[in-house]
């Protein structure tokens, strides 16, 4: 095993790390004709992330899974899945990445297990009120015979939240049925990931991913969700309430699954065993918070070390909607004496070439929106795909396999998880060894979205996200974290430092002014910005 050190008198590595997501399924294929990405194809391309730039990747679940959520769904928390190799594929992963000094962070799923997981499986054997089923969350149900659920709430993945078993009892789920929630309550759930942390840092890993940082505990009486009426539910008319709260906002103030107090007490305790191993151990929490000020509760000096910040994600394409964010997220951040992170896609959303509006226009904007976001300061994590401008697929309904589209209808996720081009002129466009498609089918015009031909156009998306990352090394190393932002007609203007960075929001061209151009997401022809291109200037 070998592991990185702490910058000597420095600031953690982490504090202003690109990351890069590796989603294991759709990255690399590297041990047969599965169609199916796995550990060694991670291995056999982290030169690349090399040479992109990046200074650690995360990897999503490869835990033993009945994959019916993707690795979401763990059965075995100390293994990997055969469909991704073996620990010694890991072990390997890790030496050749630390080798390239590159950190790695891996997914860790504490909210819920895999309904095969041995606990949830000796749970459904034992009885009701046994300590196997106090590990979850089993209760009787309401109404007659117990035949109603325990409670109103929703699953995430859409319809009810609660499974019923054959003796009569229900047990949460808040995502998929497959995905029976934990009970924080018990210390042997607390004390079980303990260990598991150690397993992971004892090989060697980094970091951890949280997913779901802000569940894990709910509220002691698992008490009914107030709920608006069918006809008032966000997104249908209606304006705000007396208050002023529109109708999404008065949903999140009632959520009793979610963001309870009791969840900092297990980061606290997370925080002293990463601190027990060298090298600036750290944990991200996937936390969907209500507000920046509720997010940087998770990045107390002694909880995590990171939170995603979902807002910047979240942004509308405006001057003014990007000014407010990163002023009110270094803000927060600021109260706990932590750094900001920057995300604009990962494997739950929308691409951002298409939510900016798909085509040129939402690649260019994209584009712009990428370059203003590594000028600031903390961490930006990237998503796989994104440096080939790749923009959601419409995956045609036989091929979809995100466990939301069964439960609910709706599309689901699965568009912005197609395994991304590595070479050639078809599908699977160098993705493994195999022919015809992969997991997920991949578009027949994805040719030109290449690495390799996109390594060959200067003009490249590819080739733009690799001058940036050089150019955020060069520039921004070390660089003052006081960062101020403004909206002036349309254009977005950030200050860090000595660079000066603008990112044209409107409709029409304005004049780059004063400066050496340093880097542009697009061509700025006659000192002018145009519109959906951003700059840095010093």
């Amino acid at each position: 095993m070998t592991t990185l050190t702490s910058s000597p008198g420095g600031a953690p590595w982490w504090r202003d790390a690109v990351v890069y997501q590796v989603y294991v399924r759709s990255f690399a294929d590297g041990l047969g004709a599965d169609g199916i990405g796995d550990l060694p194809g991670i291995t056999s391309r982290l030169p690349y992330l090399c040479d992109l730039g990046v200074d650690a990747l995360w990897i999503t679940p490869f835990y033993t899974s009945p994959q019916k959520d993707h690795g979401y769904d763990v059965a075995d928390y100390r293994d990997v899945d055969p469909r991704f190799g073996t620990l010694a594929d890991i072990d390997t992963l890790l030496e050749t990445a630390h080798g390239l000094g590159l950190r790695v962070i891996v997914d860790l799923v504490p909210n819920h297990t895999s309904d095969a997981h041995v606990w949830f499986q000796a749970a459904l054997a034992a009885e009701p009120g046994s300590p196997e089923r106090a590990r979850y969350l089993f209760r009787d149900g309401r109404g007659p015979e117990g035949s109603e659920p325990p409670n109103n709430w929703q699953s995430v993945f859409g319809g009810p939240a609660w499974t019923r078993v054959p003796d009569g009892q229900w047990y949460l789920h808040l995502f998929d049925s497959s995905q029976p929630d934990l009970d924080w309550r018990n210390p042997e759930v607390g004390d079980e990931f303990d260990s598991v942390l150690r397993f992971w840092l004892d090989r060697g890993v980094d970091g951890f991913r949280v997913d779901v940082a802000h569940g894990l505990y709910k509220e002691e009486s698992l008490r009914d969700q107030e709920r608006p009426a069918a006809d008032e539910e966000p997104g249908a008319p209606g304006g705000p309430d007396p208050e002023g709260h529109s109708m999404v906002e008065r949903v999140l103030r009632d959520e009793p699954m979610w963001e309870q107090p009791e969840v900092h007490d297990v980061y606290r305790r997370w925080r002293t065993v990463l601190a027990e191993y060298p090298g600036d151990r750290m944990a991200v929490a996937e936390a969907w918070t209500q507000t920046p000020e509720s997010m940087a509760e998770f990045i107390r000096s002694d909880e995590l070390h990171q939170a995603f910040n979902f807002a910047w994600l979240s942004a509308h394409w405006s001057a003014e909607s990007f000014a407010d964010v990163i002023n009110e997220s270094i803000e927060a951040v600021a109260v706990a004496e932590a750094a900001p992170t920057w995300v604009l896609s990962n494997h739950d959303v929308e691409r951002h070439p298409t939510r900016y509006g798909g085509g040129p226009v939402g690649l260019a904007r994209a584009r712009a929106a990428t370059l203003a976001m590594l000028a600031l300061p903390g961490s930006a994590y990237l998503y796989q795909g994104e440096e080939l401008g790749l923009e959601q697929v419409d995956v045609p309904p036989e091929a979809r396999q995100d466990p939301s589209w069964f439960r609910t209808g709706e599309p689901g996720r699965d568009g912005c998880r197609v395994p991304i081009p590595w070479a050639g002129s078809a599908p699977p466009y160098g993705f493994g060894d195999g022919a015809g498609q992969p997991w997920i089918p991949q578009p027949e015009d994805w040719a030109p979205l290449s690495v390799e031909a996109q390594l060959a156009d200067e003009d490249s998306t590819l080739s733009f996200y690799r001058r940036a990352l050089a150019a955020r090394r060069k520039l921004l190393a070390g660089a003052d974290d006081d960062t101020t932002a403004t909206a002036t007609d349309h254009v977005l203007e950030v200050r860090r430092g000595g660079l000066r960075v603008l990112l044209n929001a409107g409709t029409a061209p304005v004049p780059l002014g004063d400066g050496e151009l340093l880097i542009s997401s697009g061509p700025c022809p006659d000192n002018m910005l145009p519109p959906h291109t951003a700059v840095w200037l010093r």
